[in-house]
């Protein structure tokens, strides 16, 4: 595995490329960064080139001027200039949560750098019948963040989106673990302070999307959720069919093996 940064407006973002092959993209989304996917990424690396990094503002992509609510279109550039700065080919991409909303923005405004996305419950309330609802209970755990700390939001966000989140002792943790958790969590107060209300806003262009090369996914365990809502009525708006992968939508996180496996059957048959 090598690191590197590369120097985009207002971020310096770390990455990391794992493998060889052709380009294989990896974003991450909520408070996650490249710890989160060293697994996922080693499994993919027997057949791709596999490039992950922190999203600006998040663990190791420090900004270089002062925090301001983010974009999704500044995180799509991002994602954008990180694969010119890599590859002259079109790439796969992967994301999931907040990361499949930046491929989608990516993909419908660079479409000449996708060869395909898989797209893991995007976080888009916009799509949902209810999305006046869910933009103002962003708006909401947005200030209960502001009101209460980190630790009241996010027990409201784990009961809205119902993921898993596994519970481990400190002592059972090796140090460089307990490091890529203390990145974690100072995303969180990032993510809560200058993303989730931003982000909850973001409204894809269906029109360039309809057609694109783009594959719909959501986890076979949270049919329940937001975020496998979000996942089929996008599919259903733009006439695809959805793919189910295991477990829920931390899957790759939990069960990555498992989630490698099904990756691979989306990517053999594109």
């Amino acid at each position: 595995m090598d690191s590197a940064t590369l120097a985009v407006p207002g971020a310096e973002l770390y990455y990391q490329v794992h493998g060889s092959g052709p380009v294989l993209l990896l974003i991450s989304g909520g408070n996650a960064d490249t710890g989160l996917y060293t697994t996922l990424a080693e499994r993919l690396a027997a057949h791709h080139t596999v490039v992950t990094y922190d999203r600006r503002g998040n663990s190791h992509s420090r900004l270089t001027e002062p925090p301001t609510e983010q974009r999704i279109e500044e995180h799509a550039d991002d994602a954008h200039r990180l694969l010119a700065a890599l590859t002259d080919e079109p790439a796969t991409v992967f994301g999931n949560g907040t990361g499949a909303t930046i491929g989608l923005d990516l993909l419908a405004r660079h479409p000449g750098q996708v060869r395909l996305l898989v797209a893991h419950e995007p976080f888009l309330p916009g799509v949902l019948p209810d999305a006046k609802y869910w933009r103002e209970t962003f708006d909401e755990i947005h200030d209960l963040f502001l009101r209460s700390g980190r630790e009241a939001a996010t027990e409201e966000l784990i009961r809205l989106f119902d993921v898993s989140v596994p519970t481990v002792e400190p002592a059972e943790l090796s140090d460089p673990a307990r490091e890529m958790l203390d990145r974690v969590f100072a995303n969180v107060d990032f993510n809560l302070a200058y993303e989730i209300r931003s982000f909850s806003r973001y409204e894809p262009d269906l029109a360039a999307l309809r057609g694109a090369p783009l594959s719909l996914v959501a986890g076979d365990e949270g049919a329940h959720t937001p975020l496998y809502r979000t996942a089929a009525v996008l599919a259903e708006r733009l006439d695809l069919s959805l793919t189910e992968f295991p477990a829920d939508h931390v899957g790759h996180i939990m069960r990555p093996d498992e989630f490698a496996d099904a990756l691979f059957e989306v990517l053999d048959v594109a």
